[in-house]
């Protein structure tokens, strides 16, 4: 039996590699239903300031034919900022995030308005090694 039921993890996923798989799978791991919340074109423009390679539509194709995934939705900048937000919408019982979250002051306020409705959250590492910002520099000095 699986530690939590529903999970959901948030990201852009832009030039799937390696390091998001791994991520996903760590995730379905520990809860029987994993959703997977891709943040839409506007957010990477507006919020990380790049500009996606793959689209939103796209992204969320990949990643809805991968067998660790239950469901992939796009979602918008209002509800990647506010977990809440997606907490009403999906009814997930655990956030998982990078464990560069952790401690940051966004974070400490989503963790206590978590508790008070028993919603845990579970800080993962990132792969080392591989990221899409590396690809991306990996293929322009190519």
């Amino acid at each position: 039996m699986k530690k939590y039921k529903r999970g959901i993890t948030v990201g852009v996923f832009d030039l799937f590699h390696v390091g998001h798989l791994n991520l996903l799978e760590r995730c379905k791991e520990m809860c029987d239903e994993l959703i997977v919340a891709v943040c839409d074109d506007g957010y990477v423009r507006d919020i990380k300031h790049k500009e996606p390679v793959v689209s939103e539509g796209d992204r969320v194709r990949l990643l809805n034919a991968l067998k660790c995934v239950d469901s992939a939705v796009l979602v918008n900048f209002t509800e990647t900022d506010d977990k809440m937000l997606l907490w009403e919408k999906f009814g997930f019982d655990v956030l998982f995030s990078g464990d560069d979250w952790k401690g940051s002051e966004r974070y400490i306020k989503t963790e206590a308005a978590f508790s008070k409705i028993g919603v845990s959250i579970e800080y993962l590492p990132y792969t080392q090694g591989v990221s899409t910002s590396d690809l991306k520099e990996k293929i322009k000095n190519n």
